[in-house]
């Protein structure tokens, strides 16, 4: 993976994601996808545009959005206080960061 990964647990021992600056927004919207269904229905929908069915995808949750195309992601945070609210990431990336969480999803709320 191309981007450095950290997870650890934050003071209400939840696990979180820490990823480097340049693309820690993802975080944010990772850590908002709680099941692997919907993990599972992101990556179909993701392999869609990967495979060209698609032009683009928006999946949009509580503080973020992105917007998959096939070659790049593009992360926004609603509500950041910050002049950077947007990251982006190769698109293949950015899947291979939604199929390690899910293998942590399990782990998250021990």
């Amino acid at each position: 993976m191309k981007y450095l990964t950290n997870f650890y647990r934050d003071h209400l021992n939840m696990l979180r994601l820490k990823l480097m600056d340049d693309v820690q927004l993802f975080s944010d919207f990772i850590e908002d996808v709680s099941t692997v269904e919907e993990i599972d229905e992101y990556i179909v929908e993701i392999d869609k545009v990967l495979d060209g069915i698609y032009e683009d995808f928006e999946i949009q949750l509580n503080a973020t959005g992105v917007i998959v195309r096939k070659d790049v992601t593009i992360v926004e945070h609603f509500f950041s206080n910050s002049d950077e609210n947007k990251n982006e990431m190769e698109t293949e990336q950015f899947k291979s960061l939604l199929l390690l969480w899910k293998t942590k999803l399990p782990e998250r709320f021990l």
